[in-house]
């Protein structure tokens, strides 16, 4: 039984399902709509596969035109639309509605513009994140945002849900990257915002299209900033007997004013987990593990290195590894990139995505750990430290019915952790139907109906993912 509610499908929309496919069929090419049973299938779910909803049908445009005709469509006909990328939210972004017609990105994948003197590329919304730094990466650029799906994940995903990554705490997460996007709004109109530029005059909707879920339109072409790669890069392991310790020298480093390229934490169970997997030569014998990574020259690392140091021992590091070497130093990032998949080789799990202030890792650490020990499961924890974005992985059986409930009642009392202590619900995940029902946790009444009034700007009718982000009562129009 579903715990996360969902809208009961139009009955009207259902029995008119052939009408609208119809309809769908003269707008693309046959090769981009999807009807059969078999081939929505892999559409009903994305990667919090707990969840599934078969939409009513698929299309997949390769034009931002087609994207226009599709949407004008499906407005006029009020059939409801969920906007797609590569299906790797963790928060249930992109699962369908049965009345829902599921619009994908993935055949928008060319890189259309690279502009090395302004620092900008200009990309489909369907190509992947690792693609705009393989693009680039022959000439010295990298694009600084980094999530762990990113050989999979899309730039229209990753702006949808604001991604990060490891390598956020230096350079930012998707909105700090983007500079502008062609979106098509509810009605067909194509707008430009944004451009190949720093900064544009008038309001910021950047900031508000960043992280908006697909609930203002669907993004099919982003400029995103490509940057410099640094002179190197120097990832080094730090060992502490103890989660609360490696916390702690966490908020002294960011405290102290020390902004290294990554800092990500792993506690004893996560390393047992990645090196399992990795074989990426992690300290065995320490409860927590911190990576942190920084770049510039020789003399530069060195000197940001030594000051990392004298604050690690300070809370009782008992372990410092260097890398000394290319192959070493991927070795160490194969571990952390791999922490998910590695995971689901042993157990079930969900992956949460809270944030909190840096200062309050200790706390937290140990009451994450002693929230998931109540219900009588297992937590493996590994997160961008840096700056307190948590993803601590839950472990379950997703067969047990029970086990599955207490997992997601874990994870419900751990976000609400986060906001007690003064951070928020997600930092990289998006909100989509997972915390949908803490939004008024972390927002009151009236926070809440101006954020509905801004959304319903630009989609009166609520058709665009509507099942996501807000709380299905109390609902407010323009």
């Amino acid at each position: 039984m579903s715990a996360i509610a969902f809208p009961a499908p139009d009955a009207g929309i259902l029995a008119r399902r052939d009408s609208i496919v119809a309809g769908l069929s003269r707008l693309v090419p046959p090769q981009a709509l999807i009807t059969s049973d078999d081939e929505r299938r892999p559409y009903e779910t994305d990667a919090l596969t707990a969840y599934r909803r078969l939409p009513l049908a698929v299309v997949l445009p390769s034009t931002t035109q087609e994207v226009a005709a599709v949407l004008r469509y499906c407005r006029d006909e009020g059939v409801p639309v969920v906007p797609r990328g590569s299906g790797t939210s963790l928060a249930g972004g992109a699962i369908p509605q049965e009345d829902a017609v599921v619009i994908g990105v993935s055949k928008m994948s060319r890189i259309l513009e690279i502009d090395y003197a302004n620092r900008v590329a200009r990309v489909q919304a369907g190509v992947t994140n690792l693609a705009v730094t393989g693009a680039v990466s022959a000439e010295g650029f990298f694009y600084a945002p980094d999530p762990s799906s990113q050989l999979a994940c899309s730039i229209g995903g990753n702006i949808g849900m604001n991604s990060g990554g490891a390598h956020c705490l230096k350079y930012g997460v998707t909105t700090n990257n983007v500079l502008g996007v062609t979106m098509v709004m509810l009605d067909g109109s194509i707008v430009e915002i944004g451009g190949g530029h720093l900064d544009s005059p008038g309001y910021d909707l950047l900031g508000l299209i960043n992280g908006s879920e697909g609930q203002l339109g669907i993004v099919t072409e982003a400029s995103v900033r490509i940057l410099r790669a640094a002179e190197g890069a120097r990832p080094v392991l730090f060992g502490f007997p103890t989660s609360e310790q490696a916390g702690a020298a966490v908020a002294a480093i960011i405290g102290a004013g020390i902004i290294p390229v990554a800092m990500e934490f792993m506690d004893k169970p996560a390393i047992e987990i990645c090196e399992a997997f990795a074989k990426a030569g992690y300290p065995m014998d320490c409860g927590a593990l911190l990576i942190i990574e920084v770049e510039g020259s020789d003399a530069e690392m060195d000197a940001q290195l030594a000051r990392i140091v004298a604050i690690a021992r300070e809370h009782g590091v008992t372990t410092v590894k260097e890398s000394k070497s290319a192959m070493e130093a991927a070795a160490i990032w194969k571990g952390r990139k791999s922490a998910f998949g590695a995971t689901g080789r042993i157990a079930d799990y969900i992956c949460m995505d809270g944030t909190i202030p840096t200062g309050q890792l200790p706390l937290v650490l140990r009451r994450m750990d002693e929230i998931v020990k109540s219900y009588g499961l297992r937590v493996a924890n590994v997160f961008h430290a840096g700056d307190g974005n948590l993803h601590p992985l839950i472990l379950y059986n997703c067969n047990d019915p029970v086990e599955a409930q207490k997992a997601e009642d874990a994870g419900m009392d751990i976000l609400k952790l986060c906001v007690e202590v003064g951070g928020c619900l997600t930092g990289e995940h998006g909100v989509g139907i997972e915390k949908r029902d803490l939004m008024t946790f972390q927002f009151n009444e009236a926070d809440l109906a101006q954020q509905m009034r801004v959304r319903a700007v630009f989609d009166r009718q609520w058709l665009l993912n509507p099942a996501k982000v807000f709380p299905l009562e109390g609902r407010v129009a323009a």
